[in-house]
């Protein structure tokens, strides 16, 4: 992250201040290549925007959900207590996140373990800085391109989040084009449940490179997406389709840090 600022809670705290947003990196945000893109670009809006924020840093760690999801309720809950003891050190109200499996796991599950926040997600949180004036979306490269958003699982179908991210991509002046399975009825990348980290059983073809297909059915130059692990399914699905040349797959906040040269 060098040429960026991101502070941490504890550079806060020693201040005796407090930031707007704690912005919960999450492991893939952290750790795999791909998807630190998505981080910096949208370190870079919240920079852009003025907003006060600060990470955990070294303090933060996983928040449980691939522990959960794959049946080690043991596991998952030292995990959380773990990250709550530390956010509740901090004070922290309002998290805002890249990854819908963290959001979904702080929002829904953290309360019953005493982790109480508002959570949002960085479509949302975008959103708001827009709605607030404190951001402002150009088309840009992305006027009057052909995009389809694939609605992550934890994000669409979990939380009811659909409108934040298509309201930032029409912003951007491009076309949106849905697939014929979106919003409530959207397949999965295959990805959730901890499937991200072990190969696919056998069967006659893998979910990703199915649900990629649904995306071509609709000609996009673009697949946007909101969530880390749904970015590596559909990436791979363009490969396995050879699309490589023809289709991108970018997450929102890229499209909207992009468009404004940052």
């Amino acid at each position: 992250m060098e040429n960026l600022k991101v502070p941490t809670m504890a550079e806060f705290m020693a201040e005796g201040k407090q930031p707007e947003v704690l912005f919960w990196v999450g492991c893939a945000g952290s750790f795999d290549d791909r998807a630190k893109k998505i981080t910096k670009a949208f370190v870079k809006l919240l920079n852009k925007a003025n907003v006060e924020f600060a990470v955990l840093g070294t303090e933060e760690s996983c928040t449980g959900d691939p522990a959960k999801r794959s049946g080690n309720e043991f596991l998952f809950q030292m995990q959380a207590v773990t990250n709550i003891e530390v956010l509740n050190a901090y004070e922290v109200k309002k998290i805002v996140t890249a990854c819908p499996h963290c959001f979904n796991t702080i929002k829904n599950e953290y309360p019953g373990l005493g982790g109480n926040y508002e959570v949002m997600h960085h479509t949302q949180f975008l959103k708001t800085l827009l709605d607030e004036g404190r951001l402002t979306v150009e088309g840009g490269q992305f006027k009057g391109k052909r995009i389809t958003f694939h609605d992550p699982c934890y994000l669409g179908r979990a939380n009811n989040v659909y409108e934040a991210p298509r309201d930032l991509i029409l912003k951007l002046e491009a076309e949106l084009v849905e697939m014929k399975k979106c919003r409530r009825n959207g397949l999965c990348c295959g990805a959730g449940g901890a499937q991200m980290f072990k190969e696919p059983e056998k069967g006659n073809k893998d979910v990703n490179v199915e649900r990629t297909e649904q995306a071509i059915e609709v000609k996009p130059e673009i697949i946007a997406a909101g969530c880390p692990f749904c970015n590596t399914m559909m990436t791979d699905g363009v490969k396995a389709t050879n699309k490589e040349a023809e289709i991108a797959v970018m997450d929102v906040a890229e499209l909207i840090a992009n468009a404004q040269d940052l």
